[in-house]
């Protein structure tokens, strides 16, 4: 009989984190294979002819790439910050005595024990965790790109583009896996209304991250072409 109560949750929710995982694990490959097919890969090989590009007119263009940086910089900070909120308020409601599953008890699909319960917010506080840890290291390398462009190529060959550009390239990865895990948490978030909207929304999800993460014109052309 406990069964009953778990099967939907022990079903869709597994599920739901496949359908996920599989993705991005795909998007993956393709930005190792074939790059320029995906903005992630288009935008990192456009990063790396700025930073040359700023490098090598460093004297023109030192305040544009400080205030490009400041930018990223603020809009990281808001990431990381409201991470580091919703993980507070989570950890509150963990440690709350008050019972948050009886209003909607009789009202949904699923199990709604205190295990269970307990289950999707700590879940939910593990994912904005990894999501600050990730925005948190993003900044840390930006503001190191931030004062290496600024420096003129010396002759030991230590800062060069290619060095300030897998700096960035390191800061931009970690953003992006920060807001995936963070977007990764709505489905979650959902989890307490049942484990139906869980697969609902990640079913949603994939269909609109693939029309954002891929680049359609010119396809063949970009098939051919690899870092």
């Amino acid at each position: 009989m406990e069964f009953k109560k778990y099967y939907l949750d022990l079903l869709m929710v597994p599920l739901s984190f496949t359908i996920s995982i599989s993705y991005h694990l795909w998007l993956w490959h393709k930005v190792r294979t074939q790059p320029l097919s995906t903005v992630m890969g288009a935008n990192a090989h456009a990063r790396r002819l700025w930073v040359s590009t700023i490098m090598k007119d460093n004297e023109k263009k030192n305040i544009l790439a400080i205030q490009t940086f400041r930018n990223t910089i603020m809009g990281l900070t808001l990431m990381a910050t409201t991470s580091i909120v919703w993980c507070c308020g989570l950890a509150a409601v963990i440690s709350s005595s008050y019972n948050v599953k009886k209003p909607i008890n009789n009202t949904i699909y699923g199990a709604h024990g205190q295990l269970m319960v307990e289950l999707k917010y700590v879940t939910l506080l593990v994912l904005f965790l990894f999501s600050f840890m990730c925005h948190s290291l993003s900044i840390r390398f930006i503001s190191q790109v931030n004062f290496l462009i600024n420096c003129p190529e010396d002759s030991t060959l230590i800062v060069t583009s290619m060095y300030v550009s897998e700096l960035l390239e390191k800061s931009f990865t970690l953003s992006m896996i920060g807001n995936r895990i963070f977007y990764s948490a709505m489905p979650i978030m959902l989890w307490n209304f049942g484990p139906a909207l869980v697969l609902l929304c990640t079913s949603t999800m994939v269909p609109v991250l693939y029309n954002l993460d891929f680049l359609f014109g010119d396809s063949k052309k970009r098939k051919t072409m690899t870092y």
